[in-house]
């Protein structure tokens, strides 16, 4: 029985950063909305309980049953949770006292596990508009700030403690140790939940699971269905038939390199060409959800034809990560749900196949080191995201054949710049894994595209007048894509790619770069 945390979810943004800090610790944990507590049996080390929107003295504020988990097992309560516990257990809440946004000073005032081997003085993140006023009979305060009192408390004789601010978000400076103190130290987990171990277990796990049925698997080139397809190779071998499906959107020579790359790993890999019927189409749609919706359906419709010829097909892999699986969930009344499930359309009910999602317990960080430990070529392991639509959204407008070739050339010049410019004197961690530095830019960003406007613009090109296209360059760093900011890149990196688009690809004449971040903006264009 694998030892691990219970985070409940209340609603907050950030909910899923503490189960990465606590996986980067080396400790498993699993997120459940707050109304869906699960049974605290003898494998639950720990609960946490999160952040959220709401205030405690709402008439529908959330709230959990603590009977029989509070003053048993250890409960740490961030933010909304610390507040949770102070008005529930008789301690009072008040939204006109001290509001804190952004970094505050925390002041460590007595002796307590959870700050064992902290600074007295340290920064922290806040962001909370009601302030916890008086705690509950009983319990004592351990550490404030400037403007808050009760920033963090604990209940004296069990393992209860709160925290008014987030020791999950990287501007808490010693938050990851404050978690490893909860996490390791009170609650006593042992950190054995490591890439290796993930493989060991999931790799029995599959072949417990699935015995001697077939299992057919859609590899996209990404990182989590790379992993996935290997990992269930590793389990069944011969057993599990993949499919790549060409949709005439992929960047340039993707797919040809891609699938040479899946087959050089030992993959069964079929190679589906679709792209005349996806640009066909496609052809005069502009509006981008549209675009979507035929992708998808043409995806459903190649994907099931190629595995109707499959027999004896019982199972369909997916490469579903855990914030797939929580983002499914939603919160009612709290957190919308991000998005529905990612299931191929309806084909496991039309083929009557199994779903298997040998991914869904590990967020991305977590796939990229388990695909190192599997012996996954860099090129793919560390491979930016990569928007399942294709270039189709990366094209403002209406999608033809002269744009796609616009836009592959202009990309192409983008990406080989990033793989090819030396950053390793330059000061940027890699996107992929934050604790190395990044050697080449490529590394350094989470994600990175150009993108084709749906404008003209006036040039001079020799002697002569021009009026070509222009196109935009997008590349952000992120931790999880529910925010990014975007990359400073060196000015003369800047300078040499729009030179090389400019003078290389027929048809473009001007180059930007787009210096949004999300929110408010997003990712992607369309």
């Amino acid at each position: 029985m694998t030892e691990k945390i219970i985070i409940l979810d209340f609603g907050s943004q950030v909910t899923q950063l503490i189960g990465r800090r606590l996986r980067e610790l080396n400790v498993y944990c699993e997120i459940f909305p707050y109304n869906k507590c699960p049974e605290m049996d003898g494998s639950v080390k720990g609960v946490i309980l999160s952040g959220s929107p709401c205030s405690v003295k709402d008439a529908n504020a959330p709230s959990v049953n603590l009977d029989g988990i509070k003053g048993r097992i250890p409960v740490l309560g961030i933010c909304y949770g610390a507040q949770y516990l102070a008005f529930k257990y008789g301690g009072n809440v008040d939204g006109s006292l001290a509001r804190e946004y952004g970094r505050a000073m925390l002041d460590v005032v007595a002796d307590a596990p959870l700050f064992q081997g902290v600074k007295s003085r340290s920064q922290v993140w806040m962001s909370h508009g009601d302030t916890i006023s008086a705690l509950p009979q009983g319990a004592e305060v351990i550490a404030s700030t400037d403007d808050v009192r009760f920033a963090a408390f604990r209940f004296p004789g069990e393992d209860t403690y709160g925290v008014q601010f987030h020791p999950e978000v990287y501007h808490s400076l010693e938050g990851l140790k404050i978690l490893s103190n909860f996490a390791i130290g009170i609650c006593g987990c042992t950190a054995g939940w490591t890439p290796a171990s993930f493989v060991e277990t999931t790799v029995a796990g599959l072949k417990e699971q699935i015995g001697d049925d077939k299992v057919i698997l859609g590899l996209s080139g990404g990182v989590d269905s790379t992993v996935a397809g290997v990992l269930l190779n590793k389990a069944i071998g011969s057993n599990l038939t993949c499919i790549f499906v060409n949709n005439g959107l992929l960047r340039k020579n993707e797919y040809e390199s891609v699938l040479e790359s899946y087959i050089g790993m030992g993959l069964n890999v079929i190679g589906a060409d679709a792209s005349e019927g996806f640009l066909s189409a496609l052809a005069g749609v502009v509006d981008p959800e549209e675009k979507r919706r035929i992708i998808g359906r043409l995806f459903v419709e190649t994907f099931e034809k190629y595995a109707r010829g499959i027999e004896n097909a019982r199972w369909l892999a997916q490469g579903t990560i855990y914030p797939d699986v929580i983002e499914s969930a939603g919160i009612p009344g709290i957190a919308s749900k991000i998005k529905s499930h990612h299931n191929v359309g309806g084909l496991p009910e039309k083929m009557n196949l199994k779903i298997v999602e040998p991914l869904r317990m590990l967020f991305k960080d977590e796939v990229r080191r388990v695909g190192r430990t599997l012996g996954i070529k860099e090129e793919l392991v560390g491979r930016h995201p990569f928007p399942g639509p294709s270039l189709a959204i990366r094209i403002i407008g209406d999608i033809t054949r002269e744009k796609l070739d616009i836009l592959r050339e202009a990309d192409d010049i983008f990406i080989r710049g990033l793989r090819s410019y030396d950053c390793s004197e330059m000061d940027f961690p890699s996107a992929a894994d934050p604790s190395k530095k990044a050697e080449i830019l490529y590394d350094a960003v989470w994600q990175a595209g150009v993108i084709l406007l749906p404008i003209k613009s006036v040039g001079v090109m020799g002697d002569e007048r021009t009026y070509k296209n222009a196109v935009a360059l997008r590349a952000v760093v992120s931790t999880d894509a529910m925010t990014a900011d975007w990359f400073h890149f060196p000015y003369d990196f800047l300078s040499k790619v729009s030179d090389d688009i400019i003078n290389k690809v027929p048809g473009v004449n001007l180059v930007v770069y787009d210096i949004s971040s999300k929110p408010p903006s997003t990712i992607e264009w369309e």
